[in-house]
């Protein structure tokens, strides 16, 4: 077995293409979801991928669940914050509940799981954390102040706790993905998605595996050299 990796948000979307990529590349992987157990179970029935349905936004749900999954699968050396919610509106229409439910799962999420981890990773000297960042934490976008901001912050959570892990043998790096080929990206009004393509230099949409394999790169065993780091996969949309 190799090392055990969890990954949020791992049943649906960008984070399955990352956990389905993580197994083939020889990862025990364990995918946190939070709703849809329908769609969770298929994705483990294909993918023989061990799912644990637990709230991310809720720490004492998280520190349970690990405990159950090192439990289960053995110490956890890699996580992927990947879990992630939208609520969009305007300021002036946006509600508190949307922000903070925005806040607590974007960005608290990664508190949350990160602080679960931690000290066994401190104490094994070993650890690989990859927060999945936005293109829209960089450059902002319209009716998504909650989003923008959630995303933004997990940037700097990113630089921070990859200068306390550093001598600990810990990498903590970012992903910062632009549009990619998702149910929700494929739900866009076609004239909206056509705008969006003719604003990517490369012509189009990312693929989610094309995350993934940016991922499988940052917790490799030899990618011990790069820490508080963001890649941006956005096809050249955004230079930051």
């Amino acid at each position: 077995m190799g090392r055990v990796a969890l990954v949020t948000g791992g049943t649906r979307g960008i984070g399955a293409a990352i956990a389905t990529g993580l197994k083939k590349a020889g990862y025990t992987v364990a995918a946190n979801y939070g709703g849809n157990d329908e769609v969770a179970n298929k994705f483990s029935e294909e993918s023989g991928i061990a799912v644990y349905k637990f709230d991310v936004s809720n720490f004492d749900a998280v520190s349970k669940a690990v405990e159950k999954i090192e439990k289960d699968l053995g110490p956890i050396d890699v996580l992927v914050n990947n879990a992630g919610i939208t609520r969009d509106g305007t300021m002036h229409k946006m509600t508190p509940d949307q922000w903070q439910a925005v806040i607590d799962t974007n960005l608290g999420s990664c508190f949350n799981c990160s602080r679960a981890v931690i000290e066994g990773m401190r104490a094994r000297k070993f650890g690989r954390i990859v927060n999945i960042g936005s293109i829209n934490g960089q450059a902002g976008q319209y009716g998504q102040v909650n989003y923008a901001a959630a995303k933004s912050g997990i940037h700097g959570f990113t630089k921070a706790l990859a200068q306390e892990g550093a001598r600990a043998g810990i990498t903590v790096n970012a992903i910062a993905p632009g549009y990619i080929n998702t149910d929700m990206v494929r739900a866009v009004p076609e004239e909206v998605l056509e705008k969006i393509k003719a604003r990517i230099p490369v012509g189009r949409l990312g693929e989610a595996e094309e995350i993934a394999r940016g991922v499988a790169f940052l917790v490799a065993d030899d990618a011990g050299f790069i820490t508080g780091s963001t890649l941006s996969i956005n096809g050249g949309q955004h230079m930051y």
